[in-house]
């Protein structure tokens, strides 16, 4: 089993071009302040690395 990466959605998706707001939306999010649970692959870590003005990692505890 994967390990899990805590991520939160900072930024709004509006005014960004098409491709972050896909983004976005493939990791779950749909509201500003949201707190998503997500594998911790190299496909999500892109995705997290394509939009790190829009969301912030959250330290596991």
């Amino acid at each position: 089993m994967a390990d899990k990466i805590k991520i939160k959605q900072i930024k709004s998706g509006i005014g960004k071009p098409k491709p972050q707001k896909d983004t976005l939306l493939g990791l779950g999010f749909k509201k500003l302040n949201q707190v998503r649970m997500v594998e911790d692959t190299p496909c999500i870590r892109g995705m997290i690395r394509k939009i790190s003005h829009l969301v912030k990692v959250i330290d596991n505890e």
